[in-house]
């Protein structure tokens, strides 16, 4: 018979795991962000159930030939530089910074200059309604770039909308605070 599962109560700011419920995180000091959740995993955040069991790895030397990973230029050459040489195919980047520096400018412009050069391009903007990418792709005189724009933050939307494309070489999700998923209770911009 199986054990029931025991609760644990995860800080929804920072994802200290407590034993209790507390009204605040002993991990960053903040107030009323602990939730309720069934803890099942073996070390917290692995998502590894109690009983799993692994297998051995074969382990390599550091000395050996890699084959260089094929890149994507986008023809702005500190984000090329910032990349090794451009976008790898089917790898993920995470642009961050202080709010207002220019991060959706850049995602844009970077999103607007693949377009431009034949790239299939598409800008999810969870912070701004398309008429205000749109503005900011006028001022910026990209307005005729064929980016596919659309103004979302449901990850079940965002995934299908994805999986009904034919193919995209550029998917920009701006920002990844904004979304939430239907599995998840937790609040978007959170740990989960």
């Amino acid at each position: 018979m199986a054990k029931p599962a025991k609760t644990q109560f995860v800080c929804q700011n920072c994802g200290v795991s407590h034993s209790k419920w507390m009204g605040k995180c002993a991990g960053c000091g903040e107030w009323n962000t602990l939730a309720e959740e069934a803890d099942v995993a073996a070390t917290p955040g692995s998502g590894l159930k109690s009983s799993a069991k692994g297998r051995t790895i074969v382990m390599e030397t550091l000395a050996g030939s890699t084959r260089e990973a094929p890149r994507m230029p986008t023809s702005m050459p500190e984000v090329d530089r910032v990349t090794g040489g451009g976008i790898v195919p089917g790898s993920a980047l995470l642009i961050g910074g202080e709010p207002g520096i220019g991060k959706s400018t850049l995602l844009l412009q970077l999103t607007a200059a693949l377009a431009t050069r034949g790239r299939r391009a598409l800008y999810f903007s969870g912070e701004e309604a398309t008429a205000q990418v749109r503005l900011r792709a006028e001022r910026l005189g990209l307005r005729d770039a064929p980016v596919a724009l659309a103004s979302e933050t449901n990850l079940s939307n965002i995934l299908a909308t994805l999986d009904a494309e034919k193919h995209a070489d550029l998917v920009v999700i701006d920002s990844i605070q904004t979304l939430w998923a239907d599995g998840l209770d937790a609040a978007p911009g959170t740990v989960s």
